[in-house]
């Protein structure tokens, strides 16, 4: 029986190797998949050459023997790995893997680069070296390796997880705008300080925040990303975000959070100050709180009190795009707060603006009329004349809130005069 030709029986035996079968078990070159990526290689604190093959592909098979010879060759010096792309598509798909082989070299707080270089042993390892000089470089100038770990600085972005995202985002009336990122994604890296910058601007107006989606897996199945950078939007409906398709620059993100915010923008709003927890709301966090106090409402009635806070509304939907909060309370009922602000020996109304992050307050100088109170904001906004101290955060009792009625006067009961002198006649007759 005549033998099959050598060729063939080569053929055959490939297509019964295992996907990464290229490189054996014993092999110099570390072989990478889903689970390892990120603890061999964007983890390293070395450089990582990493190839990017397919079992079938002639030209993969042909820089096998030179590939598993660089890694001995940099063994100690860098390390030589390499990524079945055929089995592990979606991972070869986040770095943009079009064609086989495609070698990419990272090194620790740069973005991977392309080896475009002749595929043979001495080429490699001089690529490799020079990779591995400029990182030596970087640490002697004193130039720390940026990383995901970036995202811990301290940020006015939040750290979102599948355990706070529902608390702080979903459940939040405020506007968020919250970035999906991969700690190895190049762009992500890019746009880093820009969102870093973009959230620290926007602190107190939008809020931003940032998923790890190689950690949160559940929330980028849940809203459906499936590249990164994704940004999302959640404005009033939160549970239909929508895309930020804008430049990636902290000046283009911030200008369209503000745009966003005016067109989610609740009313205005402002309320009684009739518990601690309104205090804590409205004023711990505003970057103003105009605290307004209203006269009894046996002084204003209802009509009268009502025009105040339609005066005051008005204020508010002047300054609905600032970072300011407006809360009222009733004469007398608020007396902590307003001796240590003065109000009361004056006369009501009175007004002041209130920074409780700084125990200083200033206050309205001039009539309670919307003009006056306007150019009293500004000024507010601007830094203020003549902020006043505070001894310590204000003491704010729990208070009935107004009903929205007309006080009632508390009628005392009728008494006779015989009933404050007491019965005489005791004494007529002793008498």
């Amino acid at each position: 029986m005549p033998r099959a030709p050598l060729a063939f029986l080569l053929f055959l035996a490939s297509l019964s190797l295992p996907a990464g079968a290229l490189y054996s078990a014993s092999s110099p070159v570390i072989q990478l998949n889903p689970s390892n990526f990120k603890s061999k290689v964007l983890n390293s604190n070395g450089v990582v050459l990493v190839e990017f093959f397919a079992p079938w592909c002639g030209h993969c098979q042909a820089l096998t023997p030179i590939w598993e010879k660089a890694a001995t060759v940099l063994k100690g010096v860098a390390t030589v790995a390499a990524l079945d792309a055929d089995a592990h598509k979606s991972l070869a798909q986040e770095y943009g893997i079009r064609g086989f082989p495609t070698i990419k070299v990272f090194a620790p707080g740069k973005l991977p680069v392309d080896y475009q270089g002749a595929r043979d042993v001495k080429p490699i390892a001089e690529f490799a070296l020079q990779q591995v000089k400029a990182l030596l470089k970087d640490r002697l100038d004193g130039k720390s390796s940026s990383s995901s770990s970036e995202r811990s600085e301290p940020s006015a972005s939040i750290e979102l997880t599948s355990q706070n995202f529902d608390e702080e985002v979903i459940k939040s009336k405020d506007l968020w705008v919250v970035e999906f990122f991969a700690p190895w994604c190049g762009h992500c890296k890019k746009l880093a300080p820009e969102w870093k910058k973009a959230a620290n601007n926007l602190k107190g107006k939008v809020k931003l925040g940032h998923v790890n989606c190689d950690e949160e897996k559940s929330l980028m199945s849940r809203f459906n990303v499936q590249g990164f950078p994704t940004i999302l939007v959640f404005g009033a409906d939160k549970n239909s975000p929508f895309p930020y398709e804008g430049a990636r620059a902290a000046s283009a993100i911030e200008s369209f959070a503000l745009e966003q915010l005016e067109t989610n923008a609740s009313p205005p709003q402002v309320s009684e100050l009739s518990s601690p927890d309104v205090m804590e709301e409205k004023c711990s966090t505003a970057a103003i709180c105009l605290v307004a106090f209203l006269p009894d409402i046996l002084d204003s009635k209802a009509e009268g009190r009502n025009r105040y806070l339609d005066l005051l509304l008005s204020v508010a939907e002047k300054f609905k795009k600032s970072p300011y909060s407006y809360v009222w309370a009733a004469a007398g009922k608020q007396p902590d707060l307003e001796q240590q602000v003065g109000v009361g020996g004056y006369g009501y109304p009175a007004l002041v603006a209130l920074n409780v992050k700084k125990l200083a307050y200033a206050p309205l100088r001039s009539a309670f009329e919307l003009n006056q109170i306007i150019d009293f904001v500004k000024e507010a906004g601007q830094g203020g004349k003549g902020n006043l101290p505070i001894d310590k955060a204000p003491s704010i009792v729990q208070t009935q809130p107004w009903d929205g009625k007309d006080g009632e006067v508390i009628e005392e009961d009728e008494f006779s005069l015989e009933d404050l002198m007491g019965d005489d006649s005791v004494l007529k007759d002793e008498l």
